[in-house]
Protein backbone atom coordinates (compact mmCIF):
# COMPACT_ATOMS: atom_id res chain seq x y z
CA UNK A 1 0.00 0.00 0.00
CA UNK A 2 1.86 3.24 -0.93
CA UNK A 3 1.91 6.12 1.99
CA UNK A 4 -0.58 8.41 0.52
CA UNK A 5 -3.17 5.45 0.35
CA UNK A 6 -2.87 5.19 3.90
CA UNK A 7 -6.67 5.79 5.55
CA UNK A 8 -6.67 8.01 8.52
CA UNK A 9 -8.74 8.70 11.26
CA UNK A 10 -10.10 12.32 9.71
CA UNK A 11 -10.66 13.78 13.09
CA UNK A 12 -7.14 13.47 14.10
CA UNK A 13 -6.09 15.26 11.04
CA UNK A 14 -8.36 18.00 12.32
CA UNK A 15 -6.61 18.80 15.13
CA UNK A 16 -3.45 19.63 14.37
CA UNK A 17 -2.10 23.11 14.32
CA UNK A 18 -2.78 23.04 10.21
CA UNK A 19 -6.61 21.91 11.07
CA UNK A 20 -9.51 23.16 12.45
CA UNK A 21 -9.51 22.65 16.48
CA UNK A 22 -13.40 21.66 16.79
CA UNK A 23 -15.70 19.25 15.59
CA UNK A 24 -19.46 18.66 16.19
CA UNK A 25 -21.34 21.27 18.67
CA UNK A 26 -21.04 20.33 22.14
CA UNK A 27 -24.29 19.99 24.07
CA UNK A 28 -24.81 19.68 27.85
CA UNK A 29 -22.55 19.19 30.50
CA UNK A 30 -19.29 19.42 27.98
CA UNK A 31 -20.81 22.68 26.48
CA UNK A 32 -20.63 23.80 30.22
CA UNK A 33 -17.78 22.74 30.91
CA UNK A 34 -16.11 24.66 27.68
CA UNK A 35 -18.14 27.62 28.19
CA UNK A 36 -16.35 27.89 31.71
CA UNK A 37 -12.93 26.58 30.47
CA UNK A 38 -10.99 29.20 31.21
CA UNK A 39 -12.06 29.57 34.86
CA UNK A 40 -11.82 25.58 35.62
CA UNK A 41 -9.63 24.77 38.34
CA UNK A 42 -7.90 22.10 35.61
CA UNK A 43 -6.96 24.10 33.12
CA UNK A 44 -3.75 25.92 32.66
CA UNK A 45 -2.41 29.02 31.26
CA UNK A 46 1.35 30.04 29.86
CA UNK A 47 0.72 33.80 29.92
CA UNK A 48 2.00 33.57 33.55
CA UNK A 49 5.40 32.46 34.68
CA UNK A 50 5.33 28.95 35.27
CA UNK A 51 6.51 27.17 38.88
CA UNK A 52 10.08 25.59 39.44
CA UNK A 53 8.39 22.63 40.75
CA UNK A 54 5.64 21.17 38.29
CA UNK A 55 4.37 19.54 41.40
CA UNK A 56 2.97 22.69 42.42
CA UNK A 57 0.37 22.60 39.94
CA UNK A 58 -1.65 19.94 41.75
CA UNK A 59 -4.34 20.09 44.02
CA UNK A 60 -3.22 16.68 45.54
CA UNK A 61 0.23 15.83 46.77
CA UNK A 62 2.37 14.29 43.77
CA UNK A 63 5.56 12.95 43.69
CA UNK A 64 6.58 13.62 39.85
CA UNK A 65 4.25 14.43 36.96
CA UNK A 66 4.04 13.16 33.94
CA UNK A 67 3.29 14.61 30.22
CA UNK A 68 0.49 13.44 27.55
CA UNK A 69 0.35 15.63 24.42
CA UNK A 70 -2.11 15.09 22.36
CA UNK A 71 -4.67 12.89 24.20
CA UNK A 72 -7.49 12.52 22.06
CA UNK A 73 -10.68 11.65 23.95
CA UNK A 74 -8.60 11.18 27.13
CA UNK A 75 -9.25 7.55 28.02
CA UNK A 76 -5.79 7.14 28.38
CA UNK A 77 -4.98 9.84 30.45
CA UNK A 78 -7.75 9.13 32.85
CA UNK A 79 -6.63 5.99 33.29
CA UNK A 80 -3.53 6.76 33.92
CA UNK A 81 -4.13 8.88 36.34
CA UNK A 82 -7.05 7.06 37.76
CA UNK A 83 -3.87 4.38 38.82
CA UNK A 84 -1.29 6.76 39.96
CA UNK A 85 -3.07 8.60 42.27
CA UNK A 86 0.70 10.13 43.81
CA UNK A 87 1.23 11.20 40.15
CA UNK A 88 0.68 14.28 38.55
CA UNK A 89 -0.23 13.86 34.96
CA UNK A 90 -0.39 17.14 32.15
CA UNK A 91 -2.92 16.41 29.63
CA UNK A 92 -1.91 18.97 26.11
CA UNK A 93 -5.27 18.30 23.22
CA UNK A 94 -6.06 21.40 20.83
CA UNK A 95 -8.94 19.86 19.79
CA UNK A 96 -12.04 21.23 21.88
CA UNK A 97 -14.59 18.34 21.98
CA UNK A 98 -11.13 16.09 23.10
CA UNK A 99 -11.13 18.43 25.73
CA UNK A 100 -14.79 18.52 26.77
CA UNK A 101 -15.04 14.82 26.82
CA UNK A 102 -11.62 14.78 29.02
CA UNK A 103 -12.91 17.68 31.53
CA UNK A 104 -16.23 15.77 32.02
CA UNK A 105 -14.41 12.07 32.44
CA UNK A 106 -12.08 13.85 35.01
CA UNK A 107 -15.09 15.50 36.60
CA UNK A 108 -17.22 12.34 36.79
CA UNK A 109 -14.35 10.32 38.62
CA UNK A 110 -12.98 13.47 40.80
CA UNK A 111 -9.67 13.19 39.75
CA UNK A 112 -7.14 15.92 41.80
CA UNK A 113 -3.87 14.99 39.95
CA UNK A 114 -4.69 16.12 36.00
CA UNK A 115 -4.16 19.67 34.79
CA UNK A 116 -5.11 20.43 31.32
CA UNK A 117 -4.10 22.38 28.12
CA UNK A 118 -6.59 23.46 25.09
CA UNK A 119 -3.59 24.46 22.61
CA UNK A 120 -0.35 23.57 21.05
CA UNK A 121 2.69 21.45 22.30
CA UNK A 122 5.36 22.99 21.17
CA UNK A 123 4.94 26.47 22.88
CA UNK A 124 3.45 24.69 26.42
CA UNK A 125 6.84 22.91 26.03
CA UNK A 126 8.71 25.53 26.00
CA UNK A 127 6.78 26.91 29.37
CA UNK A 128 8.24 24.38 31.19
CA UNK A 129 11.37 24.60 33.22
CA UNK A 130 13.83 22.09 32.23
CA UNK A 131 14.40 18.75 33.84
CA UNK A 132 10.56 18.84 35.59
CA UNK A 133 8.68 16.20 33.76
CA UNK A 134 9.68 12.39 34.59
CA UNK A 135 7.57 10.83 31.19
CA UNK A 136 5.57 11.85 28.74
CA UNK A 137 3.61 10.07 25.85
CA UNK A 138 2.64 10.90 22.81
CA UNK A 139 -0.41 8.53 21.26
CA UNK A 140 -1.38 7.87 17.83
CA UNK A 141 -0.06 11.96 16.98
CA UNK A 142 -1.61 12.95 13.80
CA UNK A 143 0.36 10.90 11.01
CA UNK A 144 0.13 13.77 8.41
CA UNK A 145 0.59 10.61 5.80
CA UNK A 146 0.86 13.18 2.63
CA UNK A 147 4.84 13.25 1.68
CA UNK A 148 4.83 17.35 1.33
CA UNK A 149 3.02 17.27 4.42
CA UNK A 150 5.90 15.47 6.77
CA UNK A 151 6.64 19.21 8.06
CA UNK A 152 3.87 19.36 9.68
CA UNK A 153 4.45 16.20 11.92
CA UNK A 154 4.84 16.50 15.90
CA UNK A 155 8.07 14.88 15.93
CA UNK A 156 10.79 16.77 14.44
CA UNK A 157 14.02 17.95 15.40
CA UNK A 158 12.84 21.30 17.13
CA UNK A 159 10.15 19.06 19.17
CA UNK A 160 12.76 16.74 20.09
CA UNK A 161 14.68 19.13 21.72
CA UNK A 162 11.73 20.63 23.33
CA UNK A 163 11.31 17.17 24.95
CA UNK A 164 14.81 16.25 25.88
CA UNK A 165 14.72 19.76 27.96
CA UNK A 166 11.68 19.20 29.56
CA UNK A 167 12.58 15.30 30.88
CA UNK A 168 14.56 14.65 33.64
CA UNK A 169 17.92 12.73 33.01
CA UNK A 170 16.32 9.08 32.86
CA UNK A 171 13.14 9.50 32.12
CA UNK A 172 11.31 8.01 29.35
CA UNK A 173 9.69 9.50 26.15
CA UNK A 174 7.01 7.15 25.28
CA UNK A 175 5.24 7.34 21.27
CA UNK A 176 2.69 5.08 19.32
CA UNK A 177 1.65 4.89 16.29
CA UNK A 178 0.14 2.69 13.91
CA UNK A 179 1.97 4.44 10.49
CA UNK A 180 4.12 2.73 9.18
CA UNK A 181 5.92 5.63 8.19
CA UNK A 182 5.26 7.87 11.22
CA UNK A 183 7.00 4.94 13.20
CA UNK A 184 10.23 5.05 10.60
CA UNK A 185 10.29 8.55 11.14
CA UNK A 186 9.93 8.50 14.86
CA UNK A 187 13.02 5.89 14.95
CA UNK A 188 15.23 7.92 12.65
CA UNK A 189 14.66 10.99 14.20
CA UNK A 190 15.08 10.08 17.57
CA UNK A 191 18.40 8.18 16.37
CA UNK A 192 19.55 11.74 15.09
CA UNK A 193 19.79 12.96 18.15
CA UNK A 194 22.11 11.42 20.65
CA UNK A 195 19.72 11.97 23.93
CA UNK A 196 17.39 9.62 22.99
CA UNK A 197 18.16 5.90 23.70
CA UNK A 198 15.90 3.04 21.76
CA UNK A 199 14.73 0.54 24.33
CA UNK A 200 12.81 -1.60 22.08
CA UNK A 201 16.10 -2.28 19.75
CA UNK A 202 13.67 -3.26 16.55
CA UNK A 203 9.92 -2.63 15.20
CA UNK A 204 9.71 -6.60 16.53
CA UNK A 205 10.02 -5.83 19.93
CA UNK A 206 7.62 -2.69 19.79
CA UNK A 207 4.32 -4.65 19.38
CA UNK A 208 3.23 -5.03 22.84
CA UNK A 209 2.20 -1.77 24.49
CA UNK A 210 3.61 -0.98 27.95
CA UNK A 211 1.83 -1.91 31.23
CA UNK A 212 -1.68 -1.68 31.86
CA UNK A 213 -2.28 -0.49 28.31
CA UNK A 214 -6.02 0.45 28.38
CA UNK A 215 -6.40 1.14 25.04
CA UNK A 216 -7.95 3.78 23.12
CA UNK A 217 -11.40 4.15 20.40
CA UNK A 218 -8.87 4.85 17.87
CA UNK A 219 -6.69 1.85 18.48
CA UNK A 220 -8.83 -0.15 18.40
CA UNK A 221 -10.42 1.43 14.89
CA UNK A 222 -6.86 0.86 13.91
CA UNK A 223 -7.08 -2.45 14.84
CA UNK A 224 -10.43 -3.11 13.03
CA UNK A 225 -8.88 -1.90 10.01
CA UNK A 226 -5.56 -4.27 9.94
CA UNK A 227 -3.36 -1.32 11.09
CA UNK A 228 -0.43 -2.21 13.46
CA UNK A 229 0.04 -0.36 16.20
CA UNK A 230 4.04 0.07 17.45
CA UNK A 231 4.77 1.30 21.21
CA UNK A 232 8.37 2.82 20.93
CA UNK A 233 10.20 3.57 24.33
CA UNK A 234 12.95 6.21 24.40
CA UNK A 235 15.23 6.56 27.13
CA UNK A 236 16.60 10.44 27.45
CA UNK A 237 19.88 11.32 28.54
CA UNK A 238 19.85 8.44 30.86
Amino acid sequence: MDEHDIHVDDSRLKRGFYGRRAGKGLRGRQAELMDDYVGHPLTLSITEPCPQDLKSLFATKVSSVWLESGFGGGEHLVHRAKENPNIGFIGIEPFRNGMARALQMIEEEGLQNIRLYNDEGGPFLDWLPASSLSGYYLLYPDPWPKKRHFKRRFVNVENLKRIERALIDGSEFRCASDIDSYVEWTIEHCAENPAFKWLNGREENALRPWDNWPSTRYEAKALREGRRPRYLTFKVNG
